[in-house]
């Protein structure tokens, strides 16, 4: 059986990494997972191409609202949210759609110490930030505060923050440090954009940090949570929660996360 992780660009990804190492550890002898290069263009013809002997696929940027459209099932979160990074084949070789990038935030938050209720601030407005509001309406978050330098990209998350059931209350990237003493702040932004923040960030006394990003690692803003004594969660967590979620849709087998955690470890030493 056969599963691949699909993005454009792919080369960097150690998706294959994890689900290899769990197959091995799974005793899933004849399963294999590669990289295909692959935008959002192209993916509808590759993925209904596939023969029946692939089980899954994985899917990053930029792909992610294109495999929502080309599955015939979805999710009600990889739905609410409007993207889904994973692709499970059926039994009658069509496509059902999830995103376990919300589940995955939500595991990798908890075992962090975040608790129901939890006050959440979310740095950027993309697709990572659809996920972290869903993410927060099931840690039970009534509101997310959300700083972004686009107010229009702010207006296209209030869809998605009506139907997971949290209220959006838009913030201007100019005053993004005086909304880090939240019980959870998320950046979801790309590299660099968020490290002027973190010169005036004012944490709060029990803030959890999520900040997607894993390469370069500690980011300026990671670095400054962690002298200040507060708990941090990394992309690369992230990325391991996920997988996780994904290995046990495509096998049919519990995920040996030990395994897959040693062997992500292992490949960023």
């Amino acid at each position: 059986m056969r599963a691949a992780v699909l993005g454009q660009p792919i080369a960097h990804s150690l998706s294959p990494v994890i689900h290899n190492a769990g197959y091995a550890a799974a005793g899933l002898d004849g399963w294999s997972y590669t990289r295909i290069e692959c935008g959002a263009r192209e993916l509808p013809a590759l993925v209904t191409g596939l023969g029946p002997e692939w089980a899954g696929l994985s899917v990053t940027m930029p792909g992610k609202e294109a495999a929502l459209a080309v599955a015939a099932a979805a999710s009600p979160v990889a739905a609410a949210v409007g993207a889904a990074n994973t692709l499970v084949r059926r039994s009658d070789g069509s496509w059902y759609a999830d995103n376990t990038d919300v589940t995955g935030m939500v595991d990798v938050l908890t075992e962090a110490g975040v608790r129901p209720g939890a006050t959440v601030t979310v740095l950027g407005a993309g697709g990572t930030a659809r996920a972290a509001l869903a993410a927060a309406a099931r840690l039970g978050a009534a509101t997310v505060t959300v700083v972004a330098r686009r107010a229009e990209a702010v207006a296209q998350l209030r869809p998605v923050a009506s139907v997971v059931g949290v209220e959006l209350v838009p913030a201007a990237w100019s005053d993004a440090a005086a909304h880090t003493r939240a019980d959870v702040v998320v950046s979801t932004v790309p590299r660099g954009v968020a490290d002027p923040v973190a010169a005036g960030v004012d944490w709060g006394p029990s803030t959890v940090l999520f900040d997607a990003l894993y390469d370069p690692w500690p980011t300026p803003l990671a670095t400054s949570a962690l002298a200040a004594g507060r708990r941090v969660v990394s992309g690369l967590d992230l990325l391991l929660a996920q997988a996780v979620g994904q290995f046990t849709q495509f096998t049919g087998v519990p995920a040996p996360v030990d395994a897959m955690r040693a062997a992500l470890a292992a490949a960023r030493r």
